[in-house]
């Protein structure tokens, strides 16, 4: 497979590059970049030197389409869907990292208040969830926070015993993205956690997208997310408050069966830590049941940068073209 990345300057479009490079049946054929055309790709992800001898170029869709068979659209909000018809309608595979595809185009304009200019569907690709991402030719890759929280109550939302949800997310600061920022400033971020958007932040609409596809009723869900002094990673803390009592067993039984075969989903014992799966695909869970309570507390981490970007859009990939998801990405996280 030819590879094209559109916006290759940022964190997603590395880390796109360092697990492509590592993918049998993949090769990057060309990587833009409007403000640094002509750059050494190697000289703003130095970690590539050696790996990616190419630089960023300048490209229409068009050119990118002549030379590939699909490409990624690793772009801000709302640059996307003024590239992505071209793509398209050139006749390669795409696979949009960006926002603009993910929601209904009446709750795209709601959540990020802009103006569609493509209201065309496509399938989120979170393929834990949707069955349909083999042989398409257009994913929409989902958001970070909304990839760790789904799967963390996706079993529960299949089997319909949710009452309400409540979701506490922490993340790295790589989430924030690779300009600096007054949040992403050291002393404002170390030895600190920082709280933000309590109840607005647009990423709850993927969520509740998500979980009342698999449960039609539930209509009572929460998200807080947090940015911490970390450079990878998410955890979630779902706090879910069941309909009926369940016991440890029922919980084991309704994840084990809800994830049977989905390679990536490692269910544990233990309570999942970042430093497992960074650098991974993984996705870990865990949960312990409240006593007394109708609580229970499921626990997930991922890779914000590659179960929750780069990574799920290579498994995305290789289902679109017929191969194992697990192809270049079977690989364990760093650790320590």
């Amino acid at each position: 497979m030819d590879i094209g990345i559109i916006g290759g300057s940022g964190y997603t479009g590395g880390e796109l590059m360092r697990l492509l490079s590592q993918h049998p049946e993949a090769k990057i054929k060309a990587v833009t970049s409007r403000t640094r055309k002509g750059q050494k790709i190697s000289d703003t992800h130095a970690h590539l030197r050696k790996i990616i001898d190419l630089e960023f170029e300048e490209l229409t869709p068009e050119e990118i389409a002549s030379r590939c068979d699909i490409a990624f659209t690793a772009v801000p909000h709302g640059t996307a869907m003024h590239i992505v018809p071209a793509l398209i309608d050139s006749g390669i595979k795409v696979i949009d990292m960006s926002a603009d595809y993910r929601l209904r185009t009446d709750v795209f304009e709601n959540t990020y208040k802009l103006k569609h200019t493509d209201p065309r569907d496509a399938v989120y690709g979170l393929p834990e969830l949707h069955q349909d991402i083999p042989r398409q030719h257009f994913i929409a890759n989902p958001g970070c926070y909304p990839t760790g929280a789904s799967l963390a109550a996706a079993p529960f939302a299949g089997a319909g015993v949710i009452d309400r949800v409540v979701f506490d997310s922490k993340s790295g600061i790589s989430g924030a993205g690779v300009s600096p920022s007054e949040v992403s400033h050291y002393p404002n971020m170390a030895e600190n956690i920082q709280a933000y958007k309590l109840t607005t932040h647009r990423h709850r609409a993927e969520i509740v997208q998500e979980l009342t596809r698999l449960d039609g009723s539930l209509n009572s869900i929460s998200f807080t997310p947090h940015v911490i002094p970390s450079v990878r990673g998410i955890l979630t803390t779902a706090h879910i408050f069941v309909k009926k009592e369940l016991s440890r067993e029922d919980v084991s039984a309704i994840y084990s069966d809800f994830y049977k075969d989905k390679p990536f989903i490692r269910l544990i014992e233990s309570i999942p830590m970042l430093g497992n799966v960074r650098g991974s695909n993984f996705c870990d869970i865990g949960f312990e049941v409240e006593n007394g309570s109708d609580r229970i507390v499921v626990i997930s981490a991922i890779d914000n940068l590659v179960k929750g970007a780069s990574g799920q859009a290579i498994q995305n990939m290789n289902l679109m073209f017929g191969l194992p998801e697990t192809t270049g990405l079977w690989s364990p996280g760093f650790a320590p």
